[in-house]
């Protein structure tokens, strides 16, 4: 007998569901034995990644806070996804929002808008007026970079039939080194002790905070909506149904008179949008200024987030939240544990390489099967003959 796969006759509903928990369920026995080869306890490892990021209230902000850009990058790149639009750049729609966002601020706190403080008094950095006051138009820069970004990609792919896997990707490269250029260039703070990051921006370019002694902002809020938002439209709007029916069965949906052109441009410009309210709500949020390092490489971390949320937006929530839990617990262990930083990753590509491979069980089942030797078959072939 031996364990074989058989393709189902149709998809099963129970393990589209239960594929997510099974992968996670493996990953933790995994990352359990790994803790025991590094010497260290696997109970306590394990307590890292998903006990001690809720310990207390700093930390649950700081989980909500990592969170809200892996939601937001991870709800656009499901339109694309269900559209058949495979957007690979989030990382770069993610910067391209935080570098336009951080540009509008500097420039509106060198306007003299009022309610802002004088960039040359010693109260630059924002203390004069109301916290706020400007961000929905450093969140609206953000966006419209980020769709412009990925709007880049797009017309590429419409224009020269271009693969946008391989263009979207490139182009993280080049949004890497515009920021690098800006920061260590023309936007260097001249007071910043030679530190590659811009000044800090005024109070009311920066999003107010949610919760009292944590670093939690309204884009946590924000991103809630967005995850009713986007059920509705997914799920609920004529748009939504013509761009999954576009991803499911092209040709039907070009029988139907739906648009290709007009799928791929909508799918790329939200996700862009979106993955540049994320990078613009870094910025203006916890940051409260760009640095090299204003994503942790969120665009590409919202990939797994997407897949484990089923490309569902109330699984995204889910699997956001989960994954910023597994950020945080890195962090941790590295601190508490003595581990590597690597681990994280090690974490993340062990639950994304778990979940494909159980997602083989929707599709198919195991089957166990009498075992046919080669020998028994060519017996009942063999004539004797010499070759």
């Amino acid at each position: 007998m031996s364990l074989q796969l058989e393709r189902r006759l149709q998809p099963s509903a129970a393990m589209t569901w239960a594929s997510p928990f099974i992968a996670l369920l493996l990953t933790t026995v995994l990352a359990g034995a790994l803790f025991a080869l590094l010497g260290k306890d696997p109970l306590r490892g394990l307590s890292m990644f998903f006990i001690e990021p809720m310990a207390n209230l700093r930390l649950v902000g700081e989980v909500l806070l990592k969170a809200t850009p892996l939601v937001l990058c991870a709800l656009g790149l499901a339109v694309c996804y269900r559209s058949n639009v495979w957007n690979i750049g989030a990382e770069g729609q993610f910067l391209l929002g935080a570098i336009c966002a951080s540009g509008a601020a500097l420039w509106m706190g060198d306007l003299g808008l009022p309610g802002v403080a004088d960039s040359a008094t010693p109260t630059a950095g924002g203390t004069a007026g109301p916290r706020g006051v400007y961000a929905p138009l450093v969140l609206l820069a953000g966006v419209l970079g980020g769709a412009a970004w990925a709007g880049l990609t797009a017309w590429l792919k419409d224009r020269y039939n271009a693969n946008e896997i391989l263009v979207s990707l490139m182009l993280v490269y080049v949004a890497q080194q515009l920021l690098n250029y800006l920061v260590f260039g023309p936007w260097k703070d001249p007071k910043g002790f030679n530190f590659p990051q811009t000044p800090s921006f005024d109070a009311t370019m920066l999003l107010p905070t949610l919760l009292s002694g944590t670093r939690l902002h309204l884009g946590a809020l924000l991103a809630l909506v967005a995850v009713l938002g986007f059920a509705v439209f997914l799920f609920r709007s004529w748009q939504g149904y013509q761009l999954q029916v576009g991803g499911l069965a092209p040709a039907a949906a070009r029988y139907a008179g739906f648009s290709d052109r007009r799928a791929l441009w909508v799918a790329l410009g939200i996700s862009g949008a979106m993955a540049g309210l994320a990078g613009a709500m870094e910025a203006a949020g916890p940051l409260q200024r760009l640095t090299p390092h204003v994503s942790t490489g969120y665009g590409f971390t919202a990939i797994i987030v997407a897949f484990i949320g089923r490309l569902h937006p109330v699984g995204i929530l889910v699997g956001g939240v989960l994954l910023s839990m597994v950020l945080i617990g890195g962090e941790l262990a590295q601190s508490r544990m003595g581990l590597p930083n690597a681990l994280t990753g090690v974490f993340q590509g062990l639950l994304l390489f778990l979940l494909l491979a159980c997602d083989t069980l929707v599709t198919h089942r195991l089957r166990w099967k009498p075992r046919t030797t080669a020998a028994s078959n060519a017996g009942t072939t063999n004539t004797g003959e010499r070759p």
